[in-house]
């Protein structure tokens, strides 16, 4: 299920358990990511990669474009 949740409800669910998953390339991720956050670059993003993540915790999936 996909769906946009605000700043706050992050927080609830990060209290909570859930995962962060920043998807910018990894040169971004590097110079500036969110504490805490898992990198799986979008374009590397797989089942095999996907694997890293826990099946039973929420994923909360992050992306900063600033172009």
């Amino acid at each position: 299920m996909v769906r946009r949740i605000d700043r706050d409800e992050v927080r609830r669910l990060l209290a909570r358990g859930a995962q962060l998953v920043e998807v910018l390339p990894a040169q971004e991720y590097e110079a500036e990511h969110l504490p805490g956050a898992i990198s799986l670059p979008l374009t590397q993003l797989d089942r095999r990669t996907a694997g890293r993540l826990a099946r039973d915790r929420p994923v909360i999936v992050y992306c900063h474009d600033s172009r």
